[in-house]
This record gives structure tokens, C-alpha cells and sequence, in this order.
């Protein structure tokens, strides 16, 4: 993820946690449990207080465009919001890599499906699983590897290193590729017996 689109999103989620933390915090102070335990110098809410009496409502309900406007203005924000997760779901995803010419392309579940594959006929690797991620000038791999419990971590990733994210840094030069490597070890259970 680029460090514009994680600025992005921390910024996004910190303005939403702050207005619904204040708006908690106002309606709380409402409530006669929290106000009494308020600082004497925090504001407070009054106990009689009424957000929207019955008369303002009818005023409101009148106004022929008041529903529609409020409906429109929610089905927008959900749109938006609906757009926002699933522009972040599939930007990352690598669809396809323009190799030189314009009609050559390597698509990108195929060299990561190659990359895992590779990965997986090292020895002492269980499974291997590879997601690429990044764009026409960078490309990230995520690799993760189950290793059996009597490999060595150091000759797996010396053999990844020089065999199959070598041969994947090749495939796709000019662009850098990176890759990210997670190793979990499967663990052997001992059988239980009856």
C-alpha cells in the first residue's frame, strides 16, 4: 500500500472517529448518570432538553423536498463510501503487466500462480501461497510459506531468493519487484491415542 493511500485512509477513519466520538459524547451528556459526573467547568446538556419538539417536526414534515433531499444525501454518502472500499479492494490487485510492447501482456494471477508454484517445489516448503500487488512501475509480491518443522528458514529463503523471486524479478524487468516473505512452520501434533 502507498504511503498516500494509508495517509489517506488514517485521515479518513480519524475524522469519522472524531465526529461520532463527539456526537457520543454530546448525546451522553445528556443523560443524567453523565452529566453529574462531568468537571464542574464542561459544558452540559440540560435534562429537559428536546432535540426536535412536535411542532418543528410538522414544520418539517411539511416541506415537500425535506424527505427526498435526506434520502438523496444518504444513498449518495453509501454510494461513495460503497465506491471508496471497493476502489481499495481492487486497486491493489495487479490485473495485468505490459511487457515492452503493447499487445504482450502478463497477466497477474499467472505469475503469481508461477511464483507459488516455484516457491512450493523448494524443499522443506509445505505450501506456498503468492498475491501481487502494485502498479505499472512497482510491483510488490507477498509471499507466505508453510515450512515442515525440520526445514531451515535461512537455506528456503536463500533458495527463494535466488530461484524463484529471481526468475519473477526477470520476468517483469524493467520494474522493480519486491517481495515480502512470511514463514510459518506447520506444526506437528502428536496423535492421540485411545
Amino acid at each position: 500500500m502507498s504511503r498516500m493511500r494509508n495517509a489517506t485512509n488514517r485521515t479518513v477513519l480519524f475524522c469519522l472517529a472524531a465526529a461520532l466520538l463527539g456526537a457520543g459524547a454530546v448525546l451522553a451528556s445528556a443523560t443524567g448518570p453523565v452529566r453529574d459526573r462531568l468537571p464542574a467547568g464542561w459544558p452540559r446538556l440540560g435534562t429537559d432538553r428536546v432535540w426536535l419538539d412536535g411542532d418543528e417536526l410538522g414544520r418539517w414534515r411539511d416541506e415537500g423536498w425535506w424527505t427526498p433531499a435526506v434520502i438523496a444525501a444518504l444513498s449518495v454518502a453509501v454510494l461513495l463510501l460503497a465506491a471508496l472500499v471497493l476502489v481499495q479492494v481492487r486497486r491493489g490487485l495487479l490485473r495485468e503487466l505490459a511487457l515492452g510492447q503493447p499487445e504482450v501482456t502478463l497477466s497477474g494471477p499467472a505469475l503469481a500462480a508461477a511464483l507459488a508454484e516455484r516457491a512450493g517445489a523448494i524443499d522443506g516448503v509445505d505450501d506456498a501461497r503468492v498475491r501481487l500487488r502494485g502498479n505499472a512501475r512497482r510491483l510488490r509480491a507477498r509471499i507466505t510459506l508453510t515450512l515442515r518443522p525440520d526445514t531451515s528458514p535461512d537455506a528456503v529463503l536463500h533458495r527463494l531468493a535466488h530461484g524463484a523471486v529471481a526468475e519473477a524479478r526477470a520476468a517483469t524487468a524493467p520494474r522493480a519487484l519486491d517481495a515480502d516473505v512470511r514463514l510459518t512452520v506447520r506444526s506437528h501434533r502428536a496423535r492421540r491415542l485411545r
